[in-house]
């Protein structure tokens, strides 16, 4: 298990789970399915990396449902940056893209070389989640 695991929570988790999958490759290690059909708990592993989602409630506002009601949420996520978000990192910065743009995913910066060994691209899945998909060079320490 790593040391630190992101848990997020989804309106429709089960869909996120697939989505995920195939956009961001993903791979699903477990799903616990509740009475009611929503998602109790999941687990999706990249490399030796994990995220843990669910659908907490029926009361949950994804980000995106979120900032459509909310004029601060909506101004805060004006900027491309990752906020509340999370950071993966991929051998193909653009070979991912690629994939994820083939399956939806809202593009926020396209890839872009940061200097410092760095290269990433940043994205927003169906659900307005945010991620930052980075390589550092052998050597750096991005």
């Amino acid at each position: 298990m790593p040391a630190v695991v992101p848990m997020l929570a989804y309106e429709d988790a089960a869909a996120a789970i697939d989505w995920l999958c195939a956009a961001f490759g993903f791979e699903e290690r477990e799903r616990i399915v509740m009475p009611d059909g929503t998602i109790g708990h999941a687990e999706l592993a990249f490399g030796d990396g994990l995220v843990t989602l669910a659908t907490p409630t029926s009361d949950y506002e994804s980000p995106r449902r979120h900032r459509e009601t909310c004029e601060a949420a909506r101004r805060w996520s004006e900027v491309p940056y990752v906020i509340d978000g999370v950071l993966v990192h991929v051998d193909d910065v653009d070979a991912h893209h690629a994939r994820a743009v083939a399956h939806g995913a809202t593009i926020l910066s396209p890839p872009a070389d940061q200097g410092g060994g760095l290269r990433h691209y940043r994205a927003e899945d169906q659900e307005g989640h945010r991620w930052m998909f980075a390589r550092v060079e052998p050597g750096h320490r991005g």
